[in-house]
């Protein structure tokens, strides 16, 4: 490859990356503090894009159309928490069982999808604008969009974490929920904030992937690998962890695809995810 096409693909590369990114952070404080390993995670982003495009294409700017749909995500994530979630953590259900019901819940959301809209890609309804050529490179208005809003909803991740009092309840159920529960600190009160949090950040992703791709009823399942991998190699339950792992795995997929084809950049997230399981199974970013 020559230094543009380089250029081009990590720039293309921190688009996609930027995006897995954001769903891998929900995916991670999923984990961390709630044990729950929500295969369903992805389809949850399918679901943001496809809110974001059936409100913009009602004639609604596709800004605001992410806000409802972000939303949307909110209160349908909050039904399953109510309906799934905390019922099985009542019973103290065992991590098979919570992966099973997960899997369950992603067919559901994706059958669900494809029966309210078929399985016909769709695309937002946006004003053409020419990509900016910087020698060779075309840096195109939407990827740098994604790239530079995903910048602001980290600064804003690491505020609410940090800085809140809720963030620090969070930290705290994450490190011993039994510890965090007779301290004082409101667990329930907690789980709905992660919940929030992973929504908003998961439809954001969707509605991201929506403006640099399409709209497609399996978005979400392609991407659920990806996610796993930068959650996996940034360490699990470490939120910069999985920021990074996101951005790692976006450019590493996006620059294999002039060496393996396009057809095949999903095993990169693959090949690196068995990678870090047999060297480092902690994640390369974690204290451990």
């Amino acid at each position: 490859m020559d230094t543009t096409t380089i250029i081009q693909a990590i720039f293309n590369g921190l688009a996609v990356g930027s995006i897995i990114a954001l769903a891998a952070v929900g995916l991670t404080l999923t984990l961390d503090i709630l044990r729950l390993s929500n295969f369903a995670h992805g389809d949850f982003l399918t679901v943001g894009a496809y809110g974001a495009w059936w409100i913009n294409e009602r004639g609604i700017n596709i800004w605001l159309s992410m806000v409802v749909a972000a939303v949307g995500t909110v209160v349908l994530m909050l039904v399953s928490e109510q309906l799934l979630w905390k019922p099985m953590r009542n019973k103290r259900s065992s991590d098979t069982s919570l992966i099973i019901v997960s899997i369950g819940l992603a067919l559901f959301l994706r059958n669900g999808i494809l029966f309210i809209w078929g399985g016909t890609n769709r695309n937002y309804d946006l004003p053409l604008i020419e990509a900016i050529d910087v020698g060779g490179v075309k840096i195109t208005y939407y990827r740098l969009i994604v790239i530079a809003v995903t910048i602001l909803a980290i600064i804003a991740l690491h505020l609410i974490l940090q800085k809140t009092k809720i963030g620090k309840a969070m930290r705290a159920v994450a490190d011993n929920i039994d510890l965090a529960r007779v301290s004082g600190i409101n667990v329930e009160q907690v789980i709905l904030f992660t919940w929030i949090i992973t929504a908003v950040l998961t439809a954001m992703g969707g509605g991201f992937y929506g403006l640099i791709t399409a709209v497609r009823p399996n978005m979400g399942w392609f991407l659920i690998l990806p996610i796993f991998a930068s959650v996996i190699l940034g360490g699990i339950g470490n939120p910069y962890g999985a920021i990074a792992g996101g951005l790692i795995i976006g450019v590493a997929q996006e620059l294999s695809v002039s060496i393996v084809g396009s057809e095949y950049k999903l095993a990169v997230a693959l090949v690196i995810m068995i990678g870090i399981l047999l060297i480092r199974p902690q994640g390369i970013f974690s204290k451990q």
